[in-house]
């Protein structure tokens, strides 16, 4: 059996219970290295094998991941935040599913999770925002011609932008072509809930400014949208005069 696992957002506490136990659990390991917080390895019994995917190919996880098998051991196969969002499990499950391999997938934290702890923010606030953009920048990976930065930016919701902290001038420019303002509220979070967190509050405008004044250029989301501002609506959600199937409205 091979678990994909999510590692959480960075903090080692930030794993979920069930992903500690099949930690703990696991005869091996293959931890993403560049990403991961390697102090979740600590969980593992001694007799585990670990393996830092950072150094291997697909041939070579999937290789581990056969001999494992065939000697009848656990795997966990251990992604960083949630490894439904960037994770490049489809190509692994794909070729598991070829093999007659079974898995599960235990979700985990996802950093743009960790970005709105670490901003003490609420991406969908009510009459600003009710939807939360996730995307990248097209680098060396392309991105779908639809899911251009300017179409997505058009919608003027809340925005997280994973993997382009290195591209903040294009991000910048690519965001006002399609609809946000300079003043338009952003934010850089670096490294998510690890000890090392930085937090730096800006605008599209000084976006690029704000990134090369901190030194940063990778492991940060960017995070854009009129929810980091001080517009501010109650939700209806606890409005005396809004009955739900649990309370009664007040008049």
């Amino acid at each position: 059996m091979v678990d994909f696992v999510g590692a959480g957002s960075g903090a080692a506490d930030l794993i979920t219970v069930r992903g500690k136990k099949l930690i703990e659990n696991a005869d091996v390991i293959i931890y993403a290295g560049s990403l991961v917080n390697p102090e979740l390895t600590e969980y593992a019994k001694d007799s585990c094998e670990i393996y830092n995917s950072a150094y291997m190919t697909l041939d070579e996880v999937i290789d581990v991941m056969k001999k494992a098998e065939a000697e009848g051991k656990n795997t966990v196969r251990l992604h960083t935040g949630d490894p439904s969002l960037f994770g490049a499990i489809r190509e692994q499950m794909d070729r598991l599913d070829a093999l007659g391999i079974e898995y599960r997938i235990c979700p985990g934290v996802s950093s743009f999770c960790g970005a709105a702890a670490a901003l003490k923010a609420e991406y969908t606030l009510p009459e600003v925002s009710q939807s939360v953009i996730i995307t990248r920048m097209s680098g060396r990976t392309p991105v779908p011609e639809k899911e251009s930065l300017e179409s997505l930016a058009s919608h003027g919701t809340s925005m997280v932008i994973f993997l382009s902290a290195g591209m903040t001038v294009e991000v910048s420019e690519r965001l006002q072509n399609g609809g946000y303002t300079v003043e338009t509220p952003a934010a850089l979070v670096y490294k998510a809930t690890w000890e090392d967190e930085k937090v730096c509050r800006c605008t599209v405008g000084t976006l690029a400014e704000t990134a090369e004044k901190n030194g940063i250029n990778k492991t940060a989301l960017i995070v854009v949208g009129d929810f980091l501002g001080e517009n501010r609506h109650l939700s209806k959600l606890y409005d005396p005069g809004f009955e739900t199937g649990y309370r009664k409205a007040k008049k």
